[in-house]
């Protein structure tokens, strides 16, 4: 059997990534049915990229299944028997990338294209799927919820314990990079460079972009922001398994 599929059949025989997974995506889809179902008409069309906002938080869930997808071996033991499986353990590591980051994708795929099913039921006139705006919400939600799996699986093999990953995780993206905003004078500016922040204005266009204004000054544009946020993954990840190859399993 190959890495990929045991790494498949691992993920897919435990119950935490599927319950993880219908939470991302009620989020998402539940929270943009109550923005479009209260919209008032005197505002203006509806603007479905709020729904990005939305989907940043239904990300942070998916990243916890990520997560907890590494760290649980390591709580286990499981990951000496995976180690001795596929004795390279970037190839072992990676074989779980392999598998983690397409699920989340998908997931992140039926989040955003559900999110707009809905807002087109309660609101068609609205909803066309016309914009660059409709599609980074729709499949781009995809794309960030993808990359964020590959922080998660990173902060995980650093981490290994699945209590501190998920906190770090939760306390980074909810609160931490919200909080450098608020430094007085040089919040913003440095809070645009953020990999979270980036994501965001990806999903909902930013301060130049055509969907709401987000509270940061942004280092680029939508898929500027997009790039930076995969670029910090692709870093984190290799340090990540650098630090793997060098210690202790």
């Amino acid at each position: 059997m190959s890495a990929v599929a045991a790494e498949r059949i691992k993920l897919m025989s435990t119950r935490s990534p599927w319950w993880t997974s219908a939470v991302a995506v009620v989020i998402v889809i539940g929270m943009t049915a109550i923005v479009v179902a209260t919209w008032s008409p005197d505002d203006g069309p509806v603007p479905f990229a709020v729904s990005g906002y939305f989907a940043t938080f239904g990300m942070v869930v998916v990243m916890v299944m990520a997560a907890v997808a590494v760290t649980s071996e390591y709580r286990f033991g499981t990951i000496r028997t995976t180690f001795q499986a596929v004795p390279n353990r970037t190839s072992a590591l990676l074989a779980k990338a392999a598998v983690v980051v397409p699920v989340a994708g998908i997931v992140g795929l039926v989040a955003g294209f559900g999110a707009w099913a809905v807002a087109w039921l309660i609101s068609p006139a609205s909803m066309s799927l016309s914009t660059d705006a409709e599609w980074r919400v729709v499949a781009g939600t995809a794309l960030v919820w993808a990359v964020g799996a590959v922080i998660a699986l990173a902060v995980g093999i650093l981490v290994r314990q699945t209590a501190g990953a998920v906190t770090l995780l939760l306390v980074w993206v909810l609160l931490v990079e919200n909080l450098i905003g608020l430094i007085p004078r040089v919040g913003t500016d440095i809070q645009g460079w953020l990999p979270f922040v980036n994501a965001t204005n990806f999903l909902t266009g930013g301060n130049g972009g055509d969907g709401p204004p987000s509270m940061s000054a942004v280092a680029f544009g939508p898929w500027g922001s997009l790039a930076w946020f995969a670029g910090i993954a692709v870093v984190l990840m290799g340090i990540a398994l650098a630090v793997a190859n060098r210690r202790d399993a």
